[in-house]
């Protein structure tokens, strides 16, 4: 089971000649983040197996360059280290018991995805039978950012296998750091995602004042982000709030309502108090009731365009009746 104790975070340098190559290697999961990843490894010169169930998800990767396999199972006979992104425990749980029968003692896994430590800590039991190594290192950033290669890995487990792993994390990251026993990078990627939770709101909120004031919200974001208010999701999702950028998905609304819940369980078995964190709640809420369950989340923008255009047909009208 993972521990609660966190190490002090440490960036990883890499020594070619303490680390052995891992010259192939593996995706399950081909999604937005999982694809931009493997193009960036394959930039970076690896040689990059994938396998997805979908199909169109199978086919962009072959036209990028990558050795699709025709299920999981081939995929680990055919690579070095493997690269998870799933989207549900139950895919993890499958992927789990698939790499424990296919997979070779020695296997490395690196686990990218946002799911529960219980999840995590499920897979790697099965998986430890079996002397395949799970790493929990989910990661800090968008679809855009990984195509950027903006990216940051948030490592947990074995130390040595983290340090062997530096040449893959600097195929496909910014920056990389060991926080020590395994569950360590899940409770930073949930603290991460509470900030993004509230500075995604409170960008949109600042943008629509400036925009109620005449000022472009891409005028607004250019001019903030160096500011004492400035902030990653100020410069990342600011720029989706204008002209409904929203339509260009690098983060699902769908699929942060599964962030959102995890945040909320960490924060009440933690006994925190959140009141910033628990007034965005109704704004994701809202935008799935809207219809942005596939847009970006920067599309809390239009809720609260929405919401401050019904405050201003009732506020007209209640001065109309008074005036009557």
């Amino acid at each position: 089971m993972s521990t609660n104790k966190l190490v002090k975070p440490s960036k990883t340098k890499l020594s070619v000649a303490a680390s052995p190559a891992f010259e192939r290697v593996g995706f399950l999961g081909l999604g937005i983040m999982g694809s931009a990843m493997a193009g960036n490894l394959m930039k970076a010169g690896f040689e990059v197996h994938g396998f997805d169930p979908t199909t169109k998800a199978r086919q962009r990767f072959k036209s990028a360059g990558g050795h699709v396999s025709k299920d999981a199972a081939e995929l680990v006979r055919s690579v070095d280290v493997i690269i998870t992104s799933l989207p549900s425990p139950d895919a993890l749980i499958e992927t789990a018991n698939v790499l424990a029968r296919a997979g070779r003692k020695g296997l490395l896994v690196i686990e990218t995805s946002t799911l529960d430590i219980k999840d995590k800590d499920a897979a790697r039991d099965v998986m430890a039978k079996k002397g395949v190594t799970l790493l929990d290192c989910p990661l800090s950033g968008t679809g855009a950012q990984a195509a950027r290669k903006d990216l940051t890995v948030y490592a947990s487990g074995p130390a040595a296998d983290i340090r062997r792993l530096v040449p893959v994390f600097e195929g496909f990251s910014k920056a990389h750091f060991d926080l020590g026993p395994f569950g360590n990078g899940m409770k930073m990627k949930l603290m991460a995602n509470l900030l993004v939770a509230i500075h995604n709101v409170s960008t949109a909120e600042a943008l629509l004042l400036g925009q109620r004031w005449g000022i472009k919200p891409s005028t607004a974001v250019k001019v903030l982000s160096d500011g004492a208010g400035g902030s990653r999701m100020l410069q990342v999702r600011g720029p989706m709030m204008e002209n409904e950028g929203w339509k260009e998905v690098t983060m699902k609304i769908s699929v942060w309502q599964k962030d959102m819940k995890l945040i909320a369980q960490a924060l009440a078995d933690a006994q925190v108090p959140a009141p910033l964190f628990a007034a965005t709640i109704p704004l994701y809420n809202a935008a799935m009731g809207m219809g942005h369950e596939s847009n970006d989340t920067a599309a809390v923008f239009d809720v609260l365009e929405k919401m401050s255009s019904i405050s201003n047909k009732v506020a007209g009208k209640k001065t109309a009746l008074r005036k009557r």
